[in-house]
């Protein structure tokens, strides 16, 4: 196994909210909470439509204090063990962070549990106000297409690289790596389409070893 890839909310992290994710997070944070639970439900069922929902969110917090918002989210509310699990396998893997959450997030996840990438989508901000503007890095129903890109990138083959996400969306990602855990999967479809299953965080290690030795 050369690396080990994580989706982000609800996953490593549970903020609160539906998703656990850090848009809930943000929005709460920003005084959008309500606004940003219709954008929700008019736009989820809509999957075509992702790129304009991510702009939606984007412009409504252009003007809104990145420090405002930050200071509400981070450190951000890890799931259990997740630092401990973190150590455990640095070193003998490349660990990445594959999210359709935001970068700021992600990225402080990334420095905090010394892991060596993170993809997320990008929100802009200038002289400490989120402009409104959004880069579109990681799409929520395409997670496959960027870890392809990634591993591409990298020079990783795909059949040495595991994937552990815990929503209907990670199924695309997980569909292409070599290994895939479904860490406290929120729909059956995703338990079925993984080659594990855990509700415990501190297993992924042995269940990644399990693998290499089969």
């Amino acid at each position: 196994m050369k690396a080990v890839i994580f989706d982000m909310d609800g996953t490593l992290v549970r903020y609160a909210g539906p998703f656990q994710s850090s848009w809930d997070a943000i929005g709460a944070a920003a005084g959008l909470k309500e606004e940003w639970a219709r954008l929700l439900d008019f736009y989820l069922p809509k999957k075509e439509l992702y790129s304009e929902w991510l702009q939606a969110n984007a412009s409504s917090l252009k003007g809104v204090s990145f420090e405002t918002v930050s200071r509400q989210v981070l450190p951000p509310p890890y799931t259990p063990a997740v630092p401990e699990t973190m150590a455990h396998l640095a070193g003998s893997y490349h660990l990445g962070i594959l999210t359709s959450g935001v970068d700021f997030i992600a990225e402080y996840i990334r420095n905090d549990l010394h892991m060596n990438f993170a993809m997320a989508n990008k929100l802009y901000v200038s002289n400490g106000l989120f402009t409104g503007e959004i880069a579109e890095n990681v799409h929520l129903w395409r997670k496959g297409e960027v870890l392809d890109h990634v591993c591409r990138k990298q020079g990783w083959p795909l059949n040495e690289v595991c994937f552990v996400g815990d929503h209907l969306n990670d199924i695309p990602a997980m569909e292409i790596a070599g290994y895939s855990i479904a860490f406290d999967p929120k729909k059956q479809k995703l338990a079925d389409a993984a080659d594990a299953v855990t509700h415990d965080f501190r297993e992924i290690p042995n269940l990644i070893a399990a693998w290499e030795t089969r």
